[in-house]
């Protein structure tokens, strides 16, 4: 049995379990396991997943995600957040601003009294980076797309990691399970897709739901906040270099495309507990 310090946190109710493994390392073979056995809420801790704050040589610090089914994600826009408060609050860094490392690529971020701030770079919306099936260097704006059983028009963006976002009437009343889980894994999208449904309340305010990849209906989802708020100036619902209040399940975030393409990402992150896990 191996004694495993962790922190529970969460971004707007996204939680995982936050392993800092500068100070305590974790053999790369347990990985994925761990992950699966501490986000069963039955028998672990109970979370969205494992989330490992890491050395980096590229940055302040780097992090790792792995999923609630064991895969390990690109990148976790409230995980972020979660990891620069960790980060500035336990002295990891120095400074309120610094650099963090994903597999999605290295982001900037700012952490201020009640909230982080993280500049989560620009958007990526060709077919080959998504990474989606078709004309490899075509966007995906408001197309009809034919996952078989149905059809339905979505943009799709790459935040660091897949989205396909689906403007819809109300948000409110989509059955996300069923469609989410069926294009999550459906064979236009190689590494799988994270599925967010969004409605317009405002010309500053959408309404969203989200299907994560690997994980599920999940009450907030950082990157997907950003790719809904891409989608909804793309698709003209509301202007660019304006704040944008998105209002998922666990509270609201406040998203900005600025004009030098930059997505601007501002919320919450907290502590919700620390102990020890007892992997077996």
């Amino acid at each position: 049995m191996i004694k495993i310090p962790f922190v529970k946190m969460h971004g707007l109710g996204n939680n995982y379990i936050y392993v800092d493994t500068t100070k305590y390392e974790l053999k790369e073979e347990i990985l994925s396991d761990l992950a699966i056995k501490v986000s069963n809420k039955n028998t672990g801790i109970g979370s969205d997943g494992l989330i490992l704050i890491c050395p980096s040589d590229v940055a302040e610090v780097k992090m790792r995600i792995f999923n609630n089914d064991g895969s390990e994600g690109k990148n976790c826009g409230n995980g972020l957040r979660c990891v620069a408060r960790y980060c500035y609050d336990n002295q990891l860094v120095n400074d309120k601003k610094f650099a963090i490392e994903t597999l999605g690529g290295i982001v900037m971020a700012e952490v201020e009294n009640d909230s982080v701030t993280i500049n989560m770079g620009k958007p990526i919306l060709q077919r080959e980076f998504i990474p989606m099936t078709g004309d490899k260097l075509t966007k995906v704006i408001n197309e009809e797309l034919d996952f078989g059983e149905f059809s339905m028009k979505g943009t799709a963006v790459s935040m660091g990691n897949p989205h396909i976002v689906f403007i819809v009437d109300d948000a409110e009343v989509v059955n996300v399970e069923e469609i989410g889980s069926k294009i999550e894994k459906h064979s236009m999208f190689p590494e799988g897709v994270n599925v967010e449904f969004i409605s317009v309340i405002s010309e500053s305010t959408i309404r969203f739901k989200v299907w994560e990849r690997g994980s599920g209906i999940t009450q907030a989802c950082g990157t997907g906040a950003c790719a809904a708020t891409v989608t909804a100036i793309l698709n003209k619902l509301v202007d660019q270099d304006k704040e944008i209040t998105v209002r998922l399940d666990g509270g609201d975030l406040y998203i900005r495309w600025d004009n030098t393409a930059n997505v601007w990402m501002r919320g919450p992150a907290e502590v919700i507990c620390t102990g020890e896990y007892n992997y077996i």
